[in-house]
């Protein structure tokens, strides 16, 4: 019953009907408070709303439970960190997004937005760091990638003056 009809409530915010999808996963919350699939798509629906800070504890409840797919793991790690930093709590925003890098270091949407994070913390050195970095290993840019090795080493240490 729950896996019917949480497809169901997917399948709404898919195609645009957040409040319908909403007042649905709502429901499903109710009825299935430790799903953290559940919880996973109720956060992410409030969030396409625009009520941010009613997604953070669906978010939270999601990371905390288990049944979470790798997928769906990495996108309420990506969500709660943006979340975070959308409502200012930007040191909560690092925390997550720094998490999220760690357990998917292949996942670049992740390091922009924890880049983004840390600037917002005051970290510019760090932000600037992580963008470089990314910036080099991405890019097909030929003449970045001429530069890469020079990039990569500054993005080690910005403040290093070369004598």
């Amino acid at each position: 019953m729950i896996d019917a009809e949480l497809a169901r409530a997917v399948s709404l915010r898919e195609s645009g009907a957040f409040d319908e999808a909403r007042d649905l996963l709502l429901r499903l919350s109710s009825a299935a408070p430790d799903d953290a699939r559940v919880a996973y798509q109720t956060a992410w629906v409030h969030d396409r709303l625009g009520l941010e800070g009613d997604a953070v504890p669906h978010y939270v409840r999601a990371l905390d439970g288990d049944g979470l797919s790798a997928v769906e793991r990495r996108g309420a790690l990506l969500g709660l960190g943006s979340t975070y930093r959308t409502l200012g709590r930007y040191a909560e925003a690092v925390d997550v997004l720094s998490r999220g890098v760690r357990e998917f270091p292949e996942d670049r949407a992740l390091a922009v937005f924890l880049a983004m994070a840390r600037y917002n913390t005051g970290d510019a050195k760090q932000a600037v760091a992580g963008l470089l970095t990314l910036l080099a290993e991405t890019t097909t840019d030929p003449e970045i990638q001429r530069y890469r090795p020079a990039i990569e080493l500054y993005a080690e240490d910005l403040d290093r003056i070369w004598s």
